[in-house]
């Protein structure tokens, strides 16, 4: 604990600096140093990106595990799943104290990997559909809900296939995906196109900003290890305006923001106004 507190004020520390260091932009952990924005390229036909799809399947056996190369995001998900029971509670009428809060509500949890987001959705209610690109983590997603004995209806398709088969959802997350996609800005039109008149999207992601580099890669990934070296790329990380924008030419509207922060002190990760690394977004659709 000592430790990670010693890291957290050096992290701190760099996070503060008026510009990179160079040597962090040069380094292993950096594909390029220029600030690239959305990757929008209209001459794409698919926002997949092969590389991400191929790291993330290398852990697909471990998705489960809390003390393995996903304990980061296990650590995350009570923020996350909190934000979207509350937040969809409210919006359809029901009470988020209810163990079936969001009963009857159907979502896509695009990118579900293996199914640690889409379970306890599918536990307060909710119909759910996890996709994922990766065979290997609907393979482990799938596993693991017959061992829980949860329903969850989990393909191994893209979020553009969905669309072009004419999928419409009350929610559509999009959780720690848009970092890992090729092309944002046709990511977010395909995910919104999916979203019934009247019903949310959701979006977390990574803000692109000196800080976020510090933490979100240096300290993660370098110092701390708690994910695996290679998981983000930097130069793929979107800041809020950009996110918004996506959003808001996809037809949708901003409903909502919120930063997230890790509390080192209680252990835990919580709500906050400070958007400099980690955020979430929700936005709706005119009924």
């Amino acid at each position: 604990m000592r430790v990670q507190r010693v890291y957290m004020a050096r992290l701190k520390e760099w996070a503060a600096a008026p510009l990179m260091p160079l040597e962090w932009a040069n380094g292993p952990w950096s594909r390029r140093t220029e600030i690239t924005g959305l990757h929008m390229d209209r001459q794409r036909t698919t926002t997949i990106d092969e590389d991400e799809i191929a790291r993330f399947s290398r852990h697909a056996g471990q998705w489960w595990d809390e003390r393995g190369p996903m304990a980061a995001l296990h650590k995350f998900n009570p923020v996350r799943l909190a934000y979207v029971r509350d937040r969809a509670a409210g919006h359809f009428g029901r009470d988020p104290t209810r163990l079936d809060s969001l009963a009857g509500l159907r979502m896509l949890d695009i990118g579900c990997g293996g199914g640690i987001l889409s379970e306890p959705l599918a536990r307060l209610g909710a119909i759910v559909v996890g996709a994922d690109p990766a065979e290997s983590n609907i393979a482990v997603a799938q596993h693991h809900a017959k061992q829980s004995g949860l329903k969850i209806d989990y393909r191994n398709t893209t979020a553009e296939a969905l669309a072009e088969a004419g999928e419409v959802f009350d929610v559509v997350l999009a959780m720690e995906v848009v970092e890992h996609v090729a092309d944002v800005g046709l990511f977010v039109d395909v995910v919104a196109s999916m979203v019934k008149p009247g019903g949310l999207l959701f979006v977390a992601t990574l803000n692109r900003t000196v800080k976020s580099f510090a933490l979100a890669i240096v300290g993660a990934e370098y110092i701390l290890r708690w994910l695996p070296r290679g998981t983000h790329q930097w130069d793929k990380f979107v800041t809020p305006n950009e996110l918004d924008i996506a959003i808001e030419q996809s037809g949708l509207q901003i409903a909502g923001e919120s930063g997230v922060i890790y509390n080192l002190l209680a252990d835990r990760w919580q709500l906050s106004t400070d958007m400099d690394v980690n955020y979430m977004v929700v936005a709706t659709k005119a009924a």
